[in-house]
């Protein structure tokens, strides 16, 4: 992929992942976020860290079906910053809007709350994977230390689907249709690791 390609993918990435929060702007602008704009705002940054965590994850695999996608490669960083971004959007929501920026509170919701002590382990496994996501602390790390603290990733998402699961009133298939897709492409890693071991193997042996 050329150079003018890849800009040209990068800025529609990034237009794509900030329609969610546009459309919270305009509709805070234009007293549009509905009876509960609070809810409105918890609600929608939470399904956007969701499907950007979903399709961070989906990279990896998809790249692995063929030598021409490895190309997405390049995006993966771009869409995981930007699912901690809406993580952090919806965090802060929770702490200014609704805990109203009390540590008491917070920490009274996460003792009795389940479902928000299982968003907050989803947003405190995404940070570390944030502030190491430049080249510099993979130099710093290593590569092998830092592909093993970035699987992080895919218990953040795991808890990330069961806060959703366990806070949702109706409407259940959304959550669904994202539970299938990151038990997908959680059965996904362990399979395609197998079936390259052995394709090594059999190159190997010929």
């Amino acid at each position: 992929m050329n150079r003018s390609t890849t800009v040209l993918l990068k800025t529609a990435v990034w237009i794509a992942c900030l329609v969610p929060v546009a459309r919270l702007v305009w509709g805070a602008i234009t007293n549009n976020l509905g009876p509960d704009p609070t809810a409105t705002i918890a609600f929608s940054t939470g399904l956007a860290t969701l499907r950007l965590l979903t399709i961070t994850l989906a990279i990896s695999p998809v790249r692995r079906l063929s030598a021409r996608l490895v190309w997405l490669v390049k995006f993966r960083r771009l869409l995981g910053l930007f699912a901690f971004f809406y993580a952090t959007l919806h965090m802060l929501t929770y702490v200014g809007l609704y805990a109203g920026f009390s540590l008491n509170a917070m920490f009274a919701d996460v003792a009795k709350r389940r479902f928000i002590t299982m968003g907050v382990s989803a947003y405190l496994l995404l940070l570390p994977l944030a502030l190491t996501s430049t080249t510099w602390s993979i130099r710093k790390l290593g590569g092998k230390n830092w592909n093993r603290l970035h699987r992080l990733i895919y218990l953040a998402a795991i808890c990330g689907v069961i806060h959703y699961w366990w806070q949702v009133k109706t409407g259940v298939l959304t959550p669904i249709t994202i539970t299938v897709i990151v038990g997908v492409l959680l059965l996904a890693r362990p399979v395609l690791a197998f079936l390259q071991r052995r394709k090594s193997r059999a190159v190997v042996t010929a």
